[in-house]
């Protein structure tokens, strides 16, 4: 069985660092790719990053572009997440995902099969 675990989150300053890691087990790993949703209180899930299977390519929203980078270390079933210059409005829950094969569009939640249960990034102002 599929089990996507998520850690690293937590309370952190605003201009602060957190480092998101996700860790699979019960599926080959770098058959997919793979992604990280957000979901704050009272907004829309967001696609905020994705890797593909190799780690050849990764697409960012546009809110975190520049801060955020996105990797995969496939030897160890993981997936990462690093978190530069925190906003407040980054201040959510975090999901990773199991990607599709085809990323056209890549932020489409629908299309990605297991979640994992979130870790919870909250900023201060």
């Amino acid at each position: 069985q599929v089990q996507l675990v998520e850690s690293g989150g937590g309370l952190v300053q605003a201009g602060g660092s957190l480092r998101l890691s996700c860790t699979a087990s019960g599926l080959t790993f770098d058959d997919y790719a793979m992604g990280w949703f957000r979901q704050a209180p009272g907004k829309e899930r967001e696609g905020v990053s994705c890797i593909s299977w190799s780690g050849g390519s990764t697409y960012y929203a546009d809110s975190v572009k520049g801060r955020f980078t996105i990797s995969r270390d496939n030897a160890k079933n993981t997936l990462y997440l690093q978190m530069n210059s925190l906003k407040p409005e980054d201040t959510a829950m975090y999901y990773c995902a199991v990607g599709p094969r085809n990323l056209s569009p890549w932020n489409d939640g629908g299309k990605y099969t297991y979640w994992g249960q979130g870790t919870q990034v909250t900023v201060s102002s």
